[in-house]
C-alpha cells in the first residue's frame, strides 16, 4: 500500500489524532513539514494527501511562499486525482483551488461544536474542535456535507474531501493554539479573556470528539480504497 502523505504546517499543528488512527489502521504515513522540507514530495506516490491547519490563510500566498506551494500541491492532486484530505487550512486550500471563497467569519469559530450533517455516516455531527478566524465557502460543483450557523463546515468533490473543523486535533493541541491568540492580543477584539475555558469538556466528550474522528477518517479511507479499486 501506498503512504499516506501529511502536511503539517507548524510544529504546534500536529496530525495528532489522525497520526493514531493511521497507527491503528496500519496504514503506513509519512510526514512532510511545508515551513521545512522545501520542494513538497510527488502526490502520486502516496495513498492520499492529508493537509492540516495553519496560521494562515490562502489569501497569505503572495506574503508567504509555503502557503503559495501548498495550493500548486493541493491543485497538482486535483489535476492527478490523487485523494485530499483537507482539514481546517487544507479544507481552506482546497476550496481555493477549486474556485471556492475563502475569507474572514464575522465572528470566529472557537472551541466545540456539533454540526449539522447531510451524510452522518461520512461526517458525524461531533463534538468537534474549532479554531478558525476565516471560513471556506462551498466550491462550484462541491457537495456541502455540514454546516453550522455561520459558515460550511465540510464538502466533498470527487475523492476529495474539505473540512473547516479540527478531526485531527486535541484539546492540549487546540489549547497551545488559544494561549498564542491571547497573548498576542489577536481574542481581544472579539470580547474572549478566557478561551481556555472554550475549551473545557469532560473526559467522555474528549472520548466522543476521537471516535467521531476515526469515524470520518474510515469513511473516508473507505471511498478512497473503494474508488481505487473502481479505477483498476
Amino acid at each position: 500500500m501506498k503512504p499516506v502523505l501529511i502536511r503539517q504546517h507548524a510544529e504546534r499543528t500536529p496530525p495528532a489524532l489522525l497520526a493514531g488512527w493511521l497507527r491503528e489502521r496500519g496504514i503506513p504515513f509519512e510526514v512532510s513539514r511545508s515551513w521545512l522540507d522545501g520542494e513538497p514530495p510527488d502526490p502520486r506516490r502516496h495513498l492520499f494527501v492529508a493537509s492540516l491547519g495553519s496560521q494562515y490563510s490562502p489569501r497569505d500566498a503572495e506574503e508567504q511562499p509555503a502557503v503559495a506551494a501548498e495550493l500548486d500541491l493541493v491543485r497538482r492532486c486535483v489535476e492527478e486525482e490523487v485523494p485530499v484530505l483537507g482539514l481546517c487550512f487544507g479544507g481552506q486550500v482546497l476550496a481555493s483551488v477549486l474556485g471556492g471563497e475563502v475569507g474572514p467569519l464575522p465572528e470566529p469559530e472557537l472551541g466545540w461544536c456539533e454540526v449539522e450533517t447531510k451524510d452522518p455516516e461520512e461526517i458525524p455531527p461531533g463534538p468537534w474542535l474549532e479554531w478558525h478566524f476565516e471560513g471556506f465557502e462551498t466550491p462550484p460543483g462541491a457537495e456541502e456535507l455540514a454546516r453550522t450557523r455561520r459558515s460550511a463546515q465540510a464538502f466533498r468533490f470527487g475523492p476529495h474531501l474539505g473540512v473547516q473543523f479540527h478531526p485531527e486535533s486535541t484539546v492540549d493541541v487546540v489549547a497551545g493554539w488559544a494561549r498564542k491568540d491571547l497573548s498576542s492580543g489577536r481574542l481581544s477584539r472579539y470580547g474572549v479573556e478566557d478561551p481556555l475555558a472554550l475549551l473545557e469538556a469532560p473526559p467522555e466528550k474528549e472520548r466522543a470528539a476521537k471516535e467521531a474522528a476515526f469515524r470520518l477518517f474510515d469513511a473516508f479511507f473507505e471511498r478512497v480504497v473503494r474508488e481505487r479499486s473502481h479505477r483498476a
